[in-house]
C-alpha cells in the first residue's frame, strides 16, 4: 500500500461527500415538486409527456397501484428489449451485420437490464448492433434506474406523511427522475467522456493495419452515451466485453474517476433527500454514516490483500502487489477501490478481473454483494434496502429494552417486520439456492473454469450477482448456456420484484399511520449508537446466512493458498 493509493481513496471519499448535499437538495425540490433551476426548459417538455400519456400528475396512486404501474412498465419494457434483440438481423443500425440473439440470452439480457442487473453472458461488440445497444440496452439503463429512484421516493413518504393511503405517482415520479436527474447528468457526463477519448459515433467498424502487417478490425459504436447513464444509473453493462477495462470504454485515469464518483453520488446525496422530506438531516446522515463505515472497511481490507499480495503469491516472493488481471493505467488502489465501489453499489462495472484477485481481494466484492448492496447501493435500491434493515434494526432495540418499536414517530409493527423479511430472505433463497443447484447438477458443473473452492466462488459470485442485481462477474465462468441463462435470470428477477413489492407495501402501511411524538424512552435514531447497531445487524445477519458459503470458497482458498495450493483449471 502506498501514500499515493489512500490519497486517491481519500479524496474519492471527499468529492463524493461534497456532492451530497447540493444533490439531494436539488432531487429534493424534483421530487416534492418544487421548481429548480431547469425547469423552465423541462417543465413544459414534462406536462407534454404526461398530455400524450393521459396521465394526471395530480392523480396520486394507493401502494398498489404504484407497484402496479411499476410491474407493468417494467413488463412492457422486457417485452419490447426482448423483441430488439430478437429482431436485431432485421433492423437498422447494423454495420457489423450481427445476428439475431439466442432465445435462451435475449431472455436472459432482457430481464437483466430491466432489473438494473446488466449481467451479460455476451460480448457487447461481437454481439449486438447500434441500435439494440441504443434503442434496447441505453433505454433501459435510464428507465430501470428512473424505477428504483421513484421506488425509494415512495418509501421516503411513507416515513413523511401520516394519515394517507396514496404514495404519490409511479408516473411521474419515474419521469421526474429520468427528465430531472439523468438525463441532464448524463449530457454533460457523455460530453467530458468524449473529451477523455472515448467514442460517440454511427459509424462502421475501424479496420486498421498492425505494424507487423497484420489486419484488425477495431469497434467502435456509441459508446460514452451508453457508459454515461451505465455508470450514473448503476447499471454497468459494458458496451464491450471488457467493459470499463476496455481504452475505449474508460480511456484515462480522469474518466476512471469521475465513473467512479458516478457510480456513487445518486446513492448517497438519496440519504440526503430522505432527511430533507422526513424533516431531519440528521436521519440521513446516520444511514449514510453507517454505510460509509461499511464502505470504508471493505475497501481497506481489498486495497491491503491486493497490495501485501497475500496467499500463493506471497509464497512466490511477489512483495509488489498482485497486478494480474488489472490495467497499469490504473494501478492496484484504482483497481480495488473501483471493484468495491461496484459491488458497493449494484453497479457491476468493473475495471479489472475479479476472479483474478487473491482470494480476500475477491472475497469483499462478493460480500458487498450478499449484505444487499446497502452500502450505497443501486440509485433508489440502496436507499430502500438499507431502510429494510433499518426497521430490523429498531424492531431489535425494541425487543432489548421492552418497548414498541418506533421510527420517526411511527410505530414499527408486525406487518413492516414480516414484509421487511421478506424483502431480506429472497436474496439469500436464490443466491444460496442455485448455487446449491448449480454445484450438483452437470448443467451448472459444466460451467466454471476453474477447480475447487475458486471455481465453487465463479459460480457462488454469478447467482450472488444476479439476485443483488449487481451484474459483475468473478470472471471465468461460461454463463452462456441454458441452465445458467435460465437461472440467473429467474434470479435477477426475484431480487428486483420481490424486494421492491414488499419496500411499497411497508410505505403504505406506514404512511396511513399516525405520528407520535417523540418521548424520553424514543430510542434516537441519529446518532452513533444507532450507527453502531445499524452496522452490527447488518453484519450479523450478512454472516450468520453467508459464512458457510464464504467458508466454503474464498476463505478456504485463502488458507490453502497460504500453503502454496493453486486452483488452475483442470488442477
Amino acid at each position: 500500500m502506498t501514500t499515493n493509493g489512500w490519497i486517491q481513496i481519500a479524496l474519492y471519499c471527499a468529492v463524493v461527500l461534497a456532492l451530497v448535499k447540493p444533490l439531494g437538495a436539488y432531487m429534493t425540490r424534483v421530487f416534492t415538486g418544487e421548481r429548480t433551476f431547469l425547469s423552465p426548459v423541462l417543465a413544459p417538455i414534462e406536462r407534454g409527456l404526461y398530455r400524450v400519456a393521459g396521465i394526471d400528475a395530480r392523480q396520486e396512486q394507493t401502494w398498489l397501484a404504484y407497484a402496479g404501474g411499476m410491474i407493468v412498465f417494467n413488463l412492457l419494457g422486457f417485452v419490447l428489449l426482448y423483441a430488439i434483440l430478437r429482431l436485431q438481423a432485421a433492423l437498422p443500425y447494423n454495420p457489423a451485420d450481427q445476428s439475431a440473439v439466442a432465445p435462451d440470452l435475449a431472455f436472459n439480457t432482457a430481464t437483466s437490464f430491466v432489473t438494473n442487473t446488466n449481467w451479460q453472458s455476451y460480448g457487447g461488440e461481437t454481439t449486438l448492433s447500434y441500435l439494440s445497444q441504443m434503442l434496447g440496452l441505453t433505454h433501459q439503463n435510464f428507465v430501470s434506474a428512473a424505477s428504483g429512484i421513484a421506488v425509494a421516493v415512495a418509501l421516503i413518504r411513507g416515513f413523511a406523511r401520516a394519515s394517507t393511503k396514496t404514495l404519490g405517482s409511479f408516473w411521474v415520479d419515474m419521469t421526474r427522475a429520468t427528465l430531472y436527474v439523468l438525463l441532464p447528468v448524463c449530457i454533460v457526463f457523455t460530453l467530458v467522456l468524449v473529451s477523455q477519448g472515448m467514442p460517440q459515433t454511427l459509424g462502421a467498424y475501424v479496420d486498421a493495419t498492425t505494424l507487423e502487417g497484420a489486419k484488425q478490425t477495431i469497434a467502435v459504436g456509441p459508446v460514452a452515451s451508453q457508459v454515461a447513464i451505465k455508470m450514473l444509473g448503476t447499471n454497468g453493462g459494458g458496451f464491450f466485453n471488457a467493459n470499463a477495462a476496455h481504452p475505449f470504454e474508460n480511456p484515462t485515469a480522469l474518466s476512471n474517476f469521475l465513473q467512479m464518483i458516478s457510480i456513487f453520488v445518486i446513492g448517497a446525496a438519496l440519504t440526503n433527500v430522505f432527511g430533507r422530506m422526513v424533516g431531519d438531516e440528521r436521519q440521513g446522515w446516520a444511514i449514510l454514516a453507517a454505510m460509509g463505515l461499511l464502505f470504508v472497511a471493505g475497501v481497506a481490507v481489498t486495497y491491503w490483500a491486493e497490495a501485501n499480495a497475500t496467499g500463493v503469491l506471497s509464497q512466490l516472493g511477489l512483495t509488489g502487489g498482485n497486478m494480474e488481471g488489472k490495467e497499469t493505467r490504473f494501478g492496484i488502489a484504482a483497481s480495488a477501490l473501483f471493484a468495491v465501489i461496484t459491488t458497493a453499489a449494484s453497479c457491476g462495472a468493473v475495471n479489472a478481473m475479479h476472479d483474478s484477485f487473491t482470494a480476500l481481494g475477491g472475497l469483499i466484492p462478493l460480500l458487498n454483494m450478499q449484505l444487499g448492496e446497502v452500502i450505497i447501493g443501486g440509485v433508489g435500491a440502496g436507499l430502500y434496502g438499507m431502510l429494510i434493515f433499518v426497521i430490523v434494526a429498531i424492531f431489535v432495540a425494541g425487543l432489548m429494552v421492552g418497548r414498541t418499536p418506533e421510527y420517526l414517530g411511527k410505530k414499527i409493527e408486525a406487518k413492516e417486520v414480516k414484509m421487511a423479511m421478506l424483502g431480506i430472505l429472497c436474496l439469500p433463497l436464490m443466491m444460496l439456492g442455485f448455487t446449491a443447484l448449480a454445484t450438483v447438477v452437470p448443467a451448472g458443473l459444466a460451467g466454471p473454469a476453474n477447480a475447487g473452492p475458486h471455481g465453487f466462488s465463479e459460480i457462488l459470485y454469478a447467482y450472488t450477482s444476479a439476485a443483488a442485481n449487481n451484474g459483475s462477474a468473478f470472471g471465468g465462468l461460461t454463463a452462456n448456456t441454458l441452465f445458467y441463462n435460465t437461472t440467473l435470470a429467474i434470479g435477477m428477477l426475484v431480487g428486483r420484484f420481490f424486494v421492491k413489492i414488499p419496500v411499497l407495501a411497508i410505505a403504505g402501511s406506514l404512511a396511513a399511520k399516525k405520528t407520535l411524538p417523540a418521548s424520553a424512552g424514543t430510542f434516537p435514531t441519529h446518532g452513533g449508537l444507532f450507527v453502531g447497531l445499524l452496522v452490527g445487524v447488518v453484519l450479523i445477519m450478512g454472516g450468520l446466512t453467508f459464512f458457510p458459503s464464504l467458508a466454503l470458497g474464498p476463505i478456504v482458498e485463502h488458507f490453502a493458498g497460504a500453503a502454496g495450493q493453486t486452483f488452475s483449471t483442470g488442477g
